[in-house]
């Protein structure tokens, strides 16, 4: 396995510990460490290297990207209205993850309508 294929498996798993870790000491640490860009970096990698380069296409995709964020942005909010509203894990996962795909839909509906 090559270190390319194999970097994202280690940083994920340092990550994962760091939040483990930091969680005890700080939670807001242990927030941000988890809300870390970690695979937005390798898509753009991936999409630069696929491109050859091609700057325009990679800021095409950063451009996504962008607009892809508030679909997350929705999740973390309904978990965390569900976590203040004392949830249990699953079902507050469950909302994060049916606000997520909300957000998704709403992203495709106005990318169609403005198509038309």
């Amino acid at each position: 396995m090559s270190w390319q294929r194999f970097a994202p498996i280690v940083i994920s798993i340092t990550v994962i510990i760091l939040i483990a870790v930091l969680q005890e000491q700080s939670r807001l640490v242990a927030a941000i460490t988890a809300t870390m860009p970690l695979t937005a970096p390798l898509g753009i990698w991936i999409v630069y290297a696929a491109q050859g380069g091609d700057k325009q296409a990679v800021a095409e995709f950063n451009g996504s990207l962008l607009v892809g964020v508030w679909p997350t942005v929705g999740f973390l909010v309904a978990v965390w209205l569900a976590a203040r509203a004392g949830w249990r894990l699953v079902p507050m996962l469950v909302a994060g993850y049916a606000a997520w795909v909300v957000g998704l839909g709403v992203l495709f509906g106005v990318r169609y309508l403005l198509e038309l």
